[in-house]
């Protein structure tokens, strides 16, 4: 039997600041409506079939769609998307209609909204959710991806961005 630990959650939280994650634009799609979340927990799971995770915080309404819609698109945010990233990460006050027109967006194959310049955009599918006490997991199998130019990313750690 494993010894479990309780960690506080606010010094988890502290050590985890410290810990560099690519800053990326998770976006999804029902009907007329659309949502965009700020993320920096997501990850490649296989190249065969291709797949990614997210993490998305169950305990906000307007993340449902996600937990809803069977679709996804992870895309990749550049040092030159720090703007894009402060309005879907809820820094600013802006509605979700106004979050969409901070950029340009396009659609593959899902219908998802993709960024058009992301770094990259993983378009897809999702095939299952693990639900945990304060988020839920999703796994998507890529249906379509694209890149576009090369330019440094943009990395969040110490609470801040960072260009690498």
């Amino acid at each position: 039997m494993l010894n479990r630990q309780h960690i506080d959650p606010g010094l988890y939280r502290d050590a985890m600041s410290r810990y560099a994650g690519h800053v990326q634009l998770v976006t999804t799609a029902m009907g007329e409506l659309r949502r965009g979340v700020t993320i920096t927990a997501a990850c490649s799971v296989s190249d065969n079939p291709a797949s990614v995770l997210i993490c998305l915080n169950n305990n906000n309404p307007k993340n449902e769609i996600f937990f809803r819609s069977g679709v996804f698109v992870l895309n990749t945010l550049g040092a030159h998307h720090q703007g894009v990233a402060d309005a879907f990460s809820g820094r600013t006050a802006l509605a979700d209609s106004e979050r969409f027109a901070s950029a340009r967006f396009e659609t593959l194959v899902t219908g998802a909204p993709v960024l058009a310049d992301a770094l990259a955009a993983f378009d897809c599918r999702v095939t299952d959710i693990k639900e945990m006490p304060t988020h839920n997991v999703i796994f998507g199998e890529v249906a379509a991806v694209r890149f576009s130019e090369k330019h440094p990313a943009l990395i969040y750690m110490n609470r801040d961005y960072h260009a690498l």
